[in-house]
């Protein structure tokens, strides 16, 4: 199979300088990582044709031996590699480019524990006013008996030998650019800078147990389902005295038999029967805070809403509370003696259009009149 152009290998133009060809090397290198390409194979073959290229392209020599004769060379040896030697292999590579590998060769320093969810329900009631609650969390916590250090009490953890203490290691490869040092995490240690020679019984060198703690949370009136409350440093220990993770509480508000929700608003629907709606009446209506007389006015018709202010959820955000809008739904009978039959007949032959308050359903009286003219 004949080979691949060098510069469409790297994906840049033959006008193109020592910087822009580095980048783009540096680019696909990242691009194909073995620890990061689904294809490990595919990857392989990869760097191996970016490498070649890079070789050739990056080398003012080569370069312009490359422009002048292509893949064969000078005469028609092709390109002399000098059997470079890549070192450890592709990871020293990388090491150059990145700094020991994808995750670096730094020594970890203190860092914060991990984060924690716990989902919480509540009543209408609570979410609509507040509420404290008392939550059990299991969790990562420091060891009572070594302090969170790992080692048994009266021992301590001693310098690691191989990286006295640094938590990393120098290696020097030879690659095709010369002599490449290059720094990983101690394998000693694990980058620890330290060696625990006799671990805590109680935790087994980890410095940390888990524990059940019971945590209190407080819940402001208005949260709603999906709410995310912060609780600070509730969370995971953290690793090498860095500081605990925090606990966030989801919130989920369970339904309610009579009330719904419409954002700061609680709504209902509360059934009068058709004298009622007609004659107007008071009713006793449930509110989050006991019951209220409602006045119902004559004429009333069903679909109606009344709205009786400050009832509803507490704001969250911001001061006072919403209101209760109740949704009145005149029910018409459907069983009815003889005699009530005849009354209601009685009675309706008595209406009128002047009995209508509604201005639609006159205009709709109207021209049904007129239709039968």
């Amino acid at each position: 199979m004949s080979k691949r152009d060098y510069y469409e290998v790297l994906g840049v133009s033959r006008e193109a300088g020592e910087q822009e060809i580095k980048k783009a090397y540096r680019k696909l290198l990242k691009e194909y990582h073995p620890d990061v390409h689904p294809d490990k194979k595919l990857a392989e073959e990869k760097i191996k044709e970016i490498n070649e290229a890079y070789e050739v392209l990056s080398d003012p020599d080569k370069r312009a031996q490359y422009d002048q004769f292509g893949h064969a060379g000078p005469g028609s040896g092709g390109f002399d590699f000098g059997g470079a030697d890549f070192g450890g292999g592709f990871g020293d590579i990388f090491d150059m480019f990145f700094g020991g590998g994808m995750g670096g060769g730094q020594r970890r320093g203190p860092q914060k524990g991990a984060d924690l969810r716990f989902n919480m329900s509540l009543s209408f009631e609570e979410a609509a006013f507040g509420v404290e609650k008392e939550v059990e969390i299991p969790r990562m916590e420091a060891c009572d008996v070594c302090g969170g250090s790992g080692a048994e009490p009266g021992t301590t953890a001693q310098t690691c030998p191989t990286c006295h203490g640094s938590g990393r290691v120098a290696t020097v490869s030879k690659t095709f650019l010369g002599n490449v040092q290059t720094v990983r995490p101690c394998s000693t240690c694990g980058g620890e800078g330290k060696i625990i020679n006799k671990p805590c019984r109680h935790c087994g060198g980890q410095g940390k147990v888990r524990k059940h703690r019971k945590i209190k949370v407080n819940v402001p009136g208005g949260v709603d389902s999906g709410t995310r409350i912060r609780v600070p440093a509730e969370g995971e220990a953290g690793e090498r005295g860095g500081p605990p993770g925090d606990l966030y509480v989801f919130v989920e508000v369970l339904s309610h038999s009579f009330f719904d929700r419409d954002g700061d608003d609680v709504t209902c629907q509360v059934p009068v029967n058709f004298v009622q709606a007609a004659l107007g009446t008071e009713i006793e209506v449930p509110t989050l805070d006991g019951k209220v007389l409602v006045k119902v006015p004559e004429g009333t018709q069903s679909g109606t809403v009344i709205r009786i202010r400050g009832k509803g959820i507490k704001r969250l955000r911001g001061t006072g509370r919403g209101d209760q809008r109740i949704e009145i739904k005149v029910s018409v009978p459907t069983k009815l003696s003889d005699k009530q039959k005849e009354l209601l007949r009685e009675f309706g032959k008595t209406l009128s259009l002047d009995n209508i308050s509604n201005e639609k359903e006159k205009s709709f009286f109207d021209k049904v009149k007129d239709a039968f003219m």
